[in-house]
């Protein structure tokens, strides 16, 4: 018989987003009448751009013709895509990449899964908290996280808290850690670290040798000019920083699945005796073992973004889903919530009343108002206290949100 990976048995039995969605199911089938509004799960709801849908009907065209019919592509990604992610998102901010130092992929979640197979199990690893649970889970899943304790922490991962206390800027940890993870803009808190905030953690990386696993998936969310778009806008980050991105939420790609991930030649590690290895070459030879690299249409339709009537069209779509934001940004605050975050993200990060914990709260608001929302706890210990709310629904659900929340 097969024994399995012990360390898949320590995970909570549901995933966060399925115990949600478990709980929705049994509240609509006791309440069939009920129309209930989802600003929990952050999936995307307006249709992709047109654009973007007239390069997936000239793709797939071109796989209905011998001539132009592609099959196995580059495990890296298509040059025309990749060349348009370093003029666009890169050169046009002073950051000079080479092609294959982007690896494009089926999104950045996957990628930021994937990414700890280059790591030995011994690396101590360090997480702002609260986090996006696939940090925390999958260094589970490869034994790095240790046991969990009675707090809801795992004894092997630093916890770097992101709280009220500290205007949601974690500091600097006194442990050494071998990997750092940031997400900014941060899912789930909606807050962003300023330039200098972000220099403080390269400095760190830089003088301890230590990774940083960069979670920029928000970055077209950003509004305000003190916010750094790209990590490897500080000077030493393309050292010790790997960058990862997404088309889920700029573009609505949630569903055709699409990211890149950058891997600067600078950011190496070392064995146990010392000698170093560029993590470029070791995640370009994971990726031509495991990965066959991401369909062809869905990188045409990636590639169409770019063009100008492409950068119009998303740029719509993140508006759209940025005046959602403010709505329940605005519309909680005057009914007297603490909300924060839903500047530069489409989060809104609500402090639950006086008497109520995360599930607690979720639990009224879905029972009393039908609108679902993501109990923080789920994002880590001091989640607790906390519930999210995306954007990412219509506007007329957001507004109808505010007036419902009137009902608690």
């Amino acid at each position: 018989m097969g024994v399995v990976n012990k360390n898949f048995t320590k995970l909570n039995e549901n995933y966060l987003f399925s115990e949600i969605a478990h709980r929705v199911r049994d509240f609509k089938a006791a309440n069939p009448d009920a129309k209930v509004i989802s600003l929990g799960i952050g999936d995307v709801t307006r249709p992709l751009c047109p654009e973007v849908i007239k390069a997936l009907h000239s793709a797939v065209d071109e796989m209905a013709c011998k001539e132009t019919f592609h099959g196995y592509g580059p495990e890296q990604g298509y040059s025309f895509l990749i060349e348009k992610i370093i003029e666009h998102d890169y050169k046009s901010r002073g950051i000079k990449l080479q092609p294959s130092e982007v690896f494009i992929s089926d999104g950045a979640k996957s990628d930021l899964g994937n990414i700890s197979e280059l790591f030995d199990n011994g690396n101590l690893v360090a997480v702002t908290d609260p986090v996006y649970p696939v940090y925390v889970d999958t260094n589970v899943m490869a034994g790095r996280a240790g046991e969990l304790d009675e707090n809801g922490c795992w004894n092997n991962i630093v916890y770097l808290p992101s709280t009220l206390k500290n205007d949601f800027v974690p500091e600097i940890p006194k442990e050494c850690p071998d990997i750092i993870y940031l997400c900014y803009p941060n899912n789930p808190t909606g807050t962003t670290l300023s330039k200098e905030a972000l220099k403080m953690w390269v400095d760190y990386a830089l003088k301890n040798k230590a990774i940083i696993l960069y979670d920029s998936a928000y970055e077209a969310f950003i509004t305000e000019n003190d916010v750094p778009h790209s990590i490897y806008e500080i000077k030493g980050a393309e050292k010790v920083a790997i960058e990862f991105r997404s088309f889920s939420k700029t573009a609505g790609f949630t569903g055709l699945r699409c990211g890149y991930t950058v891997v600067p030649k600078g950011v190496v590690a070392s064995d146990s005796e010392g000698n170093e290895f560029q993590l470029n070459h070791l995640w370009n030879r994971r990726q031509c073992t495991k990965f066959n690299g991401t369909a062809y249409i869905v990188q045409r339709a990636a590639a169409a973004i770019y063009s100008q009537q492409g950068q119009k069209e998303i740029k719509e779509t993140v508006s759209y889903y940025l005046n959602n934001a403010k709505i329940l940004r605005e519309g909680l605050s005057e009914l007297g919530y603490q909300v924060y975050g839903g500047v530069n993200a489409p989060y809104i990060w609500l402090k639950t009343p006086e008497g109520f914990g995360s599930w607690e709260f979720f639990d009224a608001v879905l029972n009393k108002c039908h609108v679902v929302v993501t109990p923080g706890v789920g994002f880590g210990p001091s989640g607790e206290g906390y519930v999210r709310l995306t954007s990412f629904g219509t506007t007329e659900d957001c507004v109808e949100a505010i007036e419902r929340f009137k009902k608690l």
